[in-house]
């Protein structure tokens, strides 16, 4: 049966010679795979991989049939073609991180237009910030954990939930501020942090969610991003 629905790429893999099997988070029907066709073809005459770069945000009529783990793609387009998240070293590291933080905690097969929506709205902010989205990942781990069902209500539970499980973080006045505007406050929210603060709170927050979700396994894009970002 023919659906349409949107989506946000999130990895894809190559599949036999000339196509990928692309992991997308739908808005209709939550994660799914799809087989894309003659895509990696050196007589392609369409640059259709490049909208399963990570992140993009799809328009798609798939087919769909809930008895099955890989479905198939009739049409597939973007309405909103990146600018700046693929080509600036800052946002293109965040957007790394944000997506393998994803791959690994999105594993539900069900729709969620809250969190779909949630994940539009971050994806959009970063693309269009022009200042003050160097403590991006961060607040989007925040606001995350809430859609994924353990989200902190303040800083001192944070705090709290980490020391029980022997993780030894004490944070400064200027750190436990910071955390108390990052879970109240939107994106964009200008925010004092150093750069070993900064360093110091993704260390915390990847953490935080190896506590709850135990199949997280190591984070390999972090220690890019405290390079970079930190």
């Amino acid at each position: 049966m023919l659906q349409k629905t949107r989506g946000i790429a999130l990895s894809y893999i190559r599949y036999r010679e000339t196509s990928i099997i692309a992991r997308v988070y739908t808005e209709e029907f939550g994660l799914q795979s799809y087989i894309v066709n003659s895509v990696r073809s050196a007589r392609s005459k369409n640059n259709k991989i490049a909208l399963f770069q990570p992140l993009t945000l799809l328009e798609m009529v798939v087919y769909y049939k809930n008895d099955r783990d890989l479905h198939r793609l009739s049409e597939v387009k973007t309405n909103h073609p990146f600018q700046s998240l693929p080509f600036e070293v800052g946002k293109s590291t965040i957007a790394m991180f944000v997506t393998e933080m994803l791959n690994k905690v999105l594993k539900e097969e069900a729709g969620s237009p809250v969190l779909f929506r949630f994940l539009i709205d971050s994806i959009l902010f970063l693309e269009e910030a022009k200042t003050n989205y160097e403590n991006f990942h961060l607040v989007f781990l925040l606001k995350l954990s809430f859609f994924l069902g353990f989200g902190p209500e303040s800083s001192r539970e944070f705090e709290s939930q980490l020391r029980e499980n022997s993780y030894p973080f004490l944070p400064d006045d200027e750190m436990e501020i910071a955390l108390n505007i990052m879970l109240r406050q939107p994106f964009g929210t200008s925010i004092k942090l150093s750069r070993s603060a900064r360093n110091e709170l993704a260390d915390a927050l990847v953490t935080y969610y190896h506590i709850h979700i135990d199949s997280l396994g190591e984070v390999k894009s972090l220690p890019v991003l405290r390079e970079v970002l930190g």
